[in-house]
């Protein structure tokens, strides 16, 4: 991570994109959970009153609450669209900014550094580093910081509230979630190690494409056309082949969070019915809690 506090100068530059964007992103999250609070309210208000509903007047109430519920949700939901659009524009705008500044960075660096340095790398490794590796580091300043942002409030937010509704369902719903993460953990491991490789063949061939475009007269000179597509085309390959063990380990990553997630809710069915039946909670939390269990997926892998 030591590398990484180079940026530190560049996030102090544009603090007012990140305080703004953490402003945004708790009010975004706050939204979001107000719709499952809402959902749950809506289940124990509805199931209250159709327990009562004899009379016309208790059908019309009936049809108001569920009205009223309807357009609350919906109304927070748009809230929190609204306030996410906020949240990317003030921290990807940010991210964006600082890439600039970066690019032009390494560009002047690249004309103060020696011949020799030159003659020791390749051009289109060079060329890689200023522009891929540049965009990925964009990646952590923005998407990076911007999620981890969301996931710490996110995940504070819910917890709190989930404690608040039932303790047992709470620890029960949690138990799959450190086992996800750790899988997650794995499998993220093996994708960092796999899309390094795929970098490092980005510049092979970023460094092979180079040299032929600058030599493009010697070879059609020496007729060498054939012999340099087929170089061509076996760096091709090896890219392909990269990229492709790099995505066959991606394709782990949704099976297995949707897996570990439908044990989650399993349990808050499960569980919860009996908790209910009990008179410890209402129908409505466990609909909370199925919600707030989706919520978490995101979070919890993210972690």
């Amino acid at each position: 991570m030591k590398p990484l506090f180079h940026l530190n100068k560049y996030l102090l530059k544009y603090k007012n994109h990140l305080l703004l964007g953490i402003v945004f992103v708790t009010i975004s999250v706050i939204f979001r959970v107000f719709q499952a609070r809402f959902v749950g309210d809506s289940f124990d208000t509805i199931e209250t009153l159709l327990s009562n509903a004899s009379t016309e007047l208790e059908l019309s109430n009936l049809k108001t609450a569920l009205l009223k519920y309807g357009l609350m949700i919906i109304g927070a939901a748009i809230l929190q669209g609204a306030f996410m659009f906020l949240m990317r524009q003030s921290i990807i705008v940010m991210s964006r900014h600082i890439e600039y500044d970066l690019k032009n960075e390494v560009f002047d660096q690249y004309q103060k550094l020696s011949l020799a340095f030159y003659k020791r790398n390749n051009t289109g490794d060079l060329m890689n580093r200023i522009s891929e590796d540049v965009g990925r580091v964009r990646m952590y300043i923005g998407p990076a910081i911007m999620y981890t942002i969301n996931v710490a409030i996110l995940t504070t937010i819910i917890i709190g509230m989930m404690v608040n509704e039932s303790l047992e369902l709470t620890l029960l719903v949690l138990i799959p979630l450190p086992v996800l993460a750790y899988a997650v953990y794995r499998v993220s491991d093996l994708i960092n190690k796999r899309s390094t490789v795929v970098q490092e063949q980005l510049s092979v061939l970023s460094t092979f494409t180079q040299e032929t475009f600058s030599g493009i007269r010697v070879l059609k000179a020496y007729t060498k056309r054939a012999i340099w597509n087929d170089n061509y085309a076996k760096e091709s390959l090896k890219y392909h082949d990269k990229n492709k063990a790099l995505y066959t380990i991606n394709a782990l990553f949704f099976p297995l969070m949707i897996f570990l997630i439908g044990i989650s809710v399993l349990l808050v069915i499960f569980v919860g019915g009996k908790l209910v039946i009990a008179g410890e909670i209402t129908t409505g939390v466990i609909a909370e809690f199925i919600i707030y269990v989706n919520m978490l997926t995101w979070p919890i892998a993210s972690i």
